[in-house]
């Protein structure tokens, strides 16, 4: 278990070296996903409880796919809420990513949930985190170890940076540029007009302020030149479209490529 619970600290470490982590964005219900990711050596996944069918069961069997292994489970949750922050760290998470972050109070709120006393209100609880009771020792450096990464995927985000950056204990920060495109008007596009120049703009200032930054890359090239541009942790993928893309381009190789109006027709 020892080795599980070090791979958040070991990717803090990656990150604070300036290094670059691999990751994998983790929606589908099999833990055999997660299973792989720490398998072939990925730095972390991302178990995405925001969008999805992902229950507490699922979240749990994923963190438990990676145990003793040196990738990072991170969990993007849904909302900032107390009992929910608290539910996902006590299940063995490492960490969490934190969506729609638009202001610094909503920052400190989400750190104040993950962090035990005297930094935070985290209750310490007989779950898996604490070796079902018997490691209540582990939360003396709890603190230290659990990640709080703040995504900054809205307008009003980008315009409340210099404060967000302000806050105590923050490991880094992940865009999400479709997210970041809707809320400035360009519902449905990967980086509107103007956005993907504004992410830059964002991730050298927070790079500036000694800040790990992270992307989900759609390709190799742009994981390529997503590095180049300075962000250090890179998503390789959703596993479900790349999942969706392996199957695609198969098909295409074979002479049957799939109907464009499989991904335009209304459920």
């Amino acid at each position: 278990m020892t080795a599980s619970l070090n791979a958040g600290q070991k990717l803090k470490a990656k990150l604070r070296k300036g290094e670059t982590a691999f990751g994998l964005w983790v929606s589908m219900e099999s833990p055999t996903v997660s299973e792989i990711a720490a398998h072939v050596g990925l730095d972390w996944i991302c178990i995405d409880a925001e969008h999805g069918e992902l229950d507490l069961q699922e979240v749990a069997n994923h963190l438990r796919a990676i145990a003793r292994s040196s990738t990072a489970g991170l969990v993007r949750i849904s909302q900032i809420e107390h009992g929910l922050i608290q539910r996902v760290l006590g299940l063995g998470a490492h960490g969490i990513i934190v969506p729609r972050i638009r202001t610094a109070e909503e920052v400190e709120r989400a750190v104040c949930f993950a962090k035990y006393p005297p930094r935070g209100l985290r209750g310490i609880g007989v779950e898996r985190a604490l070796l079902w009771g018997r490691g209540r020792t582990r939360a003396k450096s709890a603190n230290q170890r659990t990640m709080v990464i703040p995504m900054i995927e809205t307008v009003d985000g980008a315009k409340n940076i210099e404060e967000i950056m302000q806050v105590p204990d923050v490991d880094g920060f992940f865009f999400g540029p479709a997210d970041f495109s809707a809320s400035a008007g360009f519902v449905g596009e990967w980086e509107g007009p103007g956005i993907a120049e504004e992410i830059v703009r964002l991730k050298d200032r927070l790079r500036a302020q000694g800040f790990a930054c992270g992307v989900v890359a759609t390709d190799p090239n742009n994981g390529k030149f997503r590095i180049g541009q300075g962000f250090q942790m890179i998503g390789l993928g959703v596993d479900c479209t790349l999942l969706v893309k392996i199957i695609s381009e198969m098909m295409d190789g074979l002479g049957k490529p799939l109907d464009p109006a499989l991904w335009t027709a209304e459920a």
